[in-house]
This record gives structure tokens, sequence and C-alpha cells, in this order.
């Protein structure tokens, strides 16, 4: 189990200065979003991805493996509570006033 990181970056989410990635291979059967930009979850047979609107306003998520993606705040297009992605499938997530909201996708389960 793993978390490699790569390509160092700077943002500012929430007037916050945030140290993080452009991209993240997770590995693990839970992660946080940190700010990364792109996020391939892989090598796990299921995994728990948590959007954390205090370090992140925008991901992609590509998932090869069974993936479920929560909140922390809010829901998912102001309905969801979570949604699980199929494996191989790719969505684009953005924070906007306390909701997250899925901007494109290619392989959400409804949940």
């Amino acid at each position: 189990m793993a978390i490699i990181k790569s390509i160092p970056s700077v943002r500012i989410i929430g007037g916050v200065k945030i140290q993080t990635s452009e991209i993240a291979l997770v590995s693990e059967p839970t992660y946080r979003v940190n700010g990364e930009a792109c996020i391939v979850v892989r090598g796990v047979e299921n995994c728990t991805l948590t959007l954390d609107s205090t370090k992140s306003d925008h991901v992609v998520v590509k998932s090869m493996t069974k993936l479920l993606v929560v909140p922390d705040t809010g829901l998912v297009d102001e309905e969801f509570e979570e949604v699980e992605l199929d494996r191989f499938a790719c969505v684009e997530f953005r924070f906007v006033r306390g909701n997250w909201y899925i901007l494109s996708s290619d392989g959400l389960k409804q949940s």
C-alpha cells in the first residue's frame, strides 16, 4: 500500500496556502483529498475517498478500482451523501458554496 505524489505545487484554498502535488497515485483503502489536481486510485480492491473542502476545491479522480467518494461537508450535486465509481471511471469534482458538484463523469453508479 502506498501514496505516491509527484510534481509539487502550492495552491490557495479558502485563503490558505497549501503545499501539495499535482498528481497522487493512491493505493490505500482510505484517502482524504489534499489539494491535488488529479488523483488516480489503484492497487486496492476498494477505496473510500473523502473530498476535503478545506484543502481542495477542484479535483479529477480516476478510479482503477471500486471507489466510494464522500464529501466532508454538504452533498454531491445537492442530492447525494456519497457516490460510487465503477472501475476505470473518471470524474471531475468542484466545491462551490457548501456542496461538491460533478462537472463531468464517465462512470458513476446511482448512489
